[in-house]
């Protein structure tokens, strides 16, 4: 009786565990992969596109909290700028509305040489500054190469990383 019983449940078992396995190769060959680097990602590009402008028209409106309002600070954001030891969300939120903040005049803000990659809900932004910013009456020119990372979170696309350093000039 012990062996009838016994036999019995290894054929319920065996049965249970080949039709797992089935279900498991029945729901990969259902499974399309998005080909993440191939892919445009067209409507995330314009996007963040948008954004960018959206970015520069906050700097130029002198609307600091909207341009603070782009970013996801957490313990992961990171951000190198001229060659300094990297900061976090803090130090760049700080730097901003400082910067930022202090602006009486801008002269010209042209990004250039704008490339947009969409990695799936990953972007990454390369430019070219040209920023001609008063303070007071003091010039400052940002011919800068810049980064922007951004990550597509439940409240819309937030930088995540930034990286600035100088535009070497042509001679």
């Amino acid at each position: 009786m012990k062996t009838q019983l016994t036999f019995t449940l290894m054929i319920i078992f065996s049965i249970l565990l080949a039709g797992c396995e089935e279900e498991k190769e029945n729901s990969k060959v259902g499974e399309t992969k998005t080909d993440i680097i191939g892919n445009e990602f067209p409507e995330s590009k314009e996007a963040i596109h948008k954004i960018m402008d959206s970015i520069a028209q906050s700097i130029k409106d002198g609307d600091i909290d909207k341009l603070i309002s782009f970013h996801a600070y957490s313990p992961k954001f990171t951000e190198f700028k001229n060659g300094e030891p990297r900061n976090g969300g803090d130090e760049n939120e700080e730097f901003e509305r400082n910067v930022f903040g202090s602006v009486t005049e801008i002269l010209k803000f042209d990004m250039s040489d704008m490339k947009v990659a969409v990695y799936g809900d990953v972007a990454n932004v390369t430019l070219h500054s040209d920023f001609h910013l008063k303070f007071g009456e003091d010039l400052a020119v940002v011919n800068d190469q810049i980064s922007l990372l951004f990550v597509n979170t439940t409240n819309g696309w937030k930088i995540v990383h930034e990286h600035h350093s100088p535009l070497k000039k042509e001679n």
